[in-house]
This record gives structure tokens, sequence and C-alpha cells, in this order.
């Protein structure tokens, strides 16, 4: 159902359910959640979420969408993906349609290839997305373009999420996991506090405080200063 890999401290996770053009099911967002964590805990520092064949996730599976344990799976690995400490990147290979444009949206970062598609067509089925979902998606992409997206359920294509910023960049996975080394090369605790803030809510405001200081006092503050003195690229270690 998911792949993974790992190359240093980059994991790769892909879906695998070519046969329904990786369309999520309650099985697959259990799995995405379970895979998230477990790089988290064995320190990884970038997540990159792709999809097999020639789709990112075609959305939901519509056998089984309808029944509250769905909605819940969905919801909950949708929103815990935000919430972890360190950067996803979305590469989406394809299509990324409804619960696709979801995920990809989940991450902090989108890059996408010659046939990504982007849409959220739940005025054509007759269902409803979260809150969270039209909020984030007029926010990246524009109050104009979610109206567009999500009351006259038209489609972007890879260009049209590129000029709007729905996309952060155009290429392949490749690509993709050479961004994240890149990424995971730069410092954690920094990286951590700005997802915090950016994803955060009110609700958050002390943990955010805490986070902040807890950079400032952090060895790799250090190490940048270290390196800047001997001319050489910091080594951080988030701590």
């Amino acid at each position: 159902m998911i792949a993974t890999s790992r190359d240093a401290d980059v994991v790769v996770i892909e879906l695998q359910r070519e046969q329904s053009r990786n369309a999520l099911n309650l099985e697959l967002c259990h799995a995405i959640r379970a895979a998230a964590d477990t790089a988290v805990a064995d320190g990884a520092r970038v997540i990159v979420i792709t999809g097999q064949g020639t789709a990112f996730c075609s959305g939901a599976d519509l056998g089984g969408v309808h029944g509250p344990d769905f909605l819940e799976a969905l919801y909950g690995m949708l929103h815990h993906l935000t919430k972890l400490p360190i950067p996803l990147i979305a590469a989406v290979n394809g299509p990324a349609i409804g619960a696709g444009t979801q995920l990809a949206m989940a991450c902090d970062l989108r890059v996408a290839d010659d046939k990504a598609k982007f849409a959220v067509p739940v005025a054509r089925n007759g269902m409803a997305v979260d809150a969270w979902t039209i909020r984030t998606l007029s926010a990246l992409a524009g109050a104009g373009v979610a109206r567009k997206v999500l009351l006259a359920a038209e489609t972007l294509d890879r260009k049209e999420a590129l000029d709007c910023g729905l996309a952060d960049a155009h290429g392949s996975l490749k690509y993709a996991v050479a961004w994240a080394h890149e990424i995971a090369a730069l410092a954690p605790l920094s990286i951590a506090h700005s997802k915090l803030v950016l994803n955060g809510s009110p609700a958050d405001d002390e943990a955010i405080e805490k986070s902040f200081a807890a950079v400032w006092a952090s060895a790799d503050v250090q190490e940048a200063a270290q390196a800047r003195l001997e001319r050489r690229a910091p080594v951080f270690e988030g701590r």
C-alpha cells in the first residue's frame, strides 16, 4: 500500500495503490500517518510524499468515503502532517484530485511535474471539505483561485498552480528529493519553529514562545556563529 525509502536524512513515502491511481482509503490514510511518524521518530529531517505510477493521488476511494471512520482517518492524517516538526514535500507526479490536493496542501512545499493537476471537485459530487482545506487553499492559491476551484469545480494545471502559488516548484521526484537534501542541511530547530508558527493558531502561542526561546538557546546558534568565523558550512544537529 505504501513504500518507504531513506537516503541520509530524507525519507520518501510512496503511495502504492496504482490500480486505483493511489486513491485514499481508510488503510492508506492510517499507513501514511504511521510512516510519517516513524520517519520523524527515526530522525529524518525531511519527508517527500509521492505516488506510484502516473498519479499522485486521485482522491478519496469513492467506495468508502461516506462513513465517519474514513473522514476521521483522512482529516486526522492531514491535520497530523501539518503538526509534524519536520518539513514535508509533495512530489506531485500527476493528478492530485480532491483528497490528493488536500494531501499535497498538508505538505509544506509542493513540487509539480509536467502532468500535475489540482482540483477539489466537491461541487460535482455533493460532498464537502473541512474549513482547514478551504482556508489553506485560499491562503496558498489566493481567494479568487480558491473560489474558482471550490465553487466552479475548476482544475488547475501545473502552470496555473505555479502561477498562483499552490505549487512551489516545477520538477520531478528527483528534483523534489534533491531539494529535500538541501533543506535537510538547514537548522532543524529553526525550521520546526517556522512551521509551528506558519501552521499554528492562537492556541499554540505558548508553544511558539517556548520554541522561539529554545532556538535562540540552542547549540546550533553557536555552531552557525563558529562556522562563520571558520568560513565553512555549519553542521546543524538540532539541539
